[in-house]
């Protein structure tokens, strides 16, 4: 995978506990096309990987935004990004999407917290090609809402609406009247939180709403329970061998034990870095990537977390 060197060129502190990085490529030249909806893989010392999404208008060639919530639960890539200053280099992977935008009629997007940030450069295109689009957004509070200068000076601040959890209730987010009526040529988007994503998702599918026209995409996986877990065995196709995986190890770490490496990067199962062929067996599903019409055909998985039914999964390696 090209990795890319790019320095940060400004720092904003765009709401409570959420920083902005405007980032250019260190040699100064153009950094590669993006569309919206795309994400980069950003590099973090000992070896750490977090993705985040681009937040800028898809036009721009020169610089890349991304936003971090810092988050006191996280595995420590918030806290480092947040001491991140101006003129610090970071390594970063060429974009990449798995939140495309589908042409539409009319989209509706919701964005949850720091879910904004791919809907946000969604308005931004859809608003540039004259699109039928609304954008709601909810936050605890107005000091969490961020961009909110930005947006109401953009040209869609009248399709933007803010919907906070302490504010009055007139101005909450009302589903039930947004979703009511399924409109088969408009497509729904969905970012933030699990829960939120959970309660948009279930009262669509509840009004009638197709999957086709809903997607998501979520920035951590979700908790499972794991005490269940019990060893299985993986068969490595071009070589025949048999590799363990005891109940507290990965199938990516049991595999790098025995000198066979996956690529990773979230190792959440949200970004599809490591997706894996399987071409016997049946799979254990526990990624936020695969839909469930995917994940009934067991012939791929996400070795970061997913682990196996059956006893043996036979894996294209």
């Amino acid at each position: 995978m090209t990795q890319i060197e790019v320095k940060v060129l400004r720092r904003t502190q765009e709401a409570e506990d959420i920083v902005s990085f405007e980032l250019a490529r260190a040699d100064g030249a153009p950094l590669p096309a993006f569309s919206a909806g795309s994400h980069i893989d950003v590099h973090l010392p000992g070896g750490v990987a977090r993705q985040y999404s681009l937040c800028n208008e898809s036009s721009a060639r020169h610089v890349y935004r991304i936003a971090v919530l810092r988050d006191p639960k996280s595995r420590g890539g918030s806290v480092v990004m947040h001491e991140l200053r101006e003129g610090h280099y970071l390594t970063i992977s060429e974009p990449r999407n798995h939140f495309p935008l589908v042409h539409a009629v009319r989209t509706l997007l919701f964005a949850g917290g720091i879910g904004v940030t791919p809907l946000l450069a969604m308005a931004q295109r859809l608003a540039a090609v004259g699109a039928d689009f609304e954008l709601h957004y909810c936050t605890r509070s107005m000091a969490k809402a961020a961009f909110m200068r930005e947006i109401a000076a953009s040209p869609f601040a009248a399709r933007t609406h803010f919907h906070f959890d302490d504010g009055a209730e007139e101005q909450k987010l009302q589903l039930a009247k947004l979703l009511a009526q399924v409109e088969p040529q408009t497509h729904l988007y969905v970012c933030g939180p699990s829960g939120f994503i959970q309660y948009v998702t279930d009262w669509a599918k509840g009004c009638g709403w197709p999957a086709g026209q809903i997607h998501v995409e979520h920035f951590a996986g979700a908790a499972q329970d794991t005490s269940g877990d019990r060893e299985f065995q993986v068969k490595v196709a071009s070589t025949g061998q048999l590799v363990t995986v005891p109940a507290d190890k990965t199938v990516v770490k049991a595999l790098a034990d025995a000198g066979f490496e996956v690529l990773t990067s979230c190792e959440q199962g949200v970004c599809g870095t490591c997706i894996t062929r399987v071409l016997e067996g049946e799979c254990d599903h526990r990624d936020m990537y695969f839909t469930d019409e995917e994940k009934s055909k067991h012939d791929q998985f996400t070795p970061c977390c997913s682990r196996a039914k059956s006893p043996v999964l036979v894996l294209d390696l």
